[in-house]
């Protein structure tokens, strides 16, 4: 599929996706003729993961890693030594403590920001009387 394609099913911008394959984290899997950018399912997969990172605040060095690691797991051939497979893992664990943290802290975030609105709606409330 074409870039506006892949752009409407990921909610990504045109910009965002060549952004992207600029920086290395994605490339399209084939050029048409024209030299058009064409897609598969599993490139706008990738790209989903991409914009899941994204607000947890991933930046690009670590979503490249992360893809790295994801990428080297599931490569078979050449497949991983048991010891390089460990390594990996080791690896994405380390992203998905980070993941973990920065969930948490968007969800105290969150908290205080519904607590903030309650109390604007708790004043407008009593501002009525």
């Amino acid at each position: 599929m074409r870039i506006g394609r892949v752009a409407e099913r990921t909610g990504l911008s045109l910009r965002t996706i060549r952004h992207y394959e600029e920086v290395g984290l994605v490339t399209p899997s084939a050029r048409s003729k024209g030299g058009f950018r064409l897609y598969t399912e599993a490139d706008v997969e990738r790209l989903m993961v991409i914009r899941r990172m994204k607000p947890l605040d991933f930046s690009l060095e670590e979503m490249g890693d992360l893809l790295e690691v994801v990428d080297a797991l599931a490569a078979e051939d050449p497949a991983p030594s048991p010891e390089e497979a460990e390594r990996l893992r080791e690896r994405l664990r380390a992203h998905q403590q980070i993941a973990d943290a920065r969930c948490e802290k968007l969800r105290a975030q969150l908290l205080a920001a519904e607590d903030f609105a309650a109390t604007l709606k708790r004043r407008l409330a009593s501002s009525r009387r």
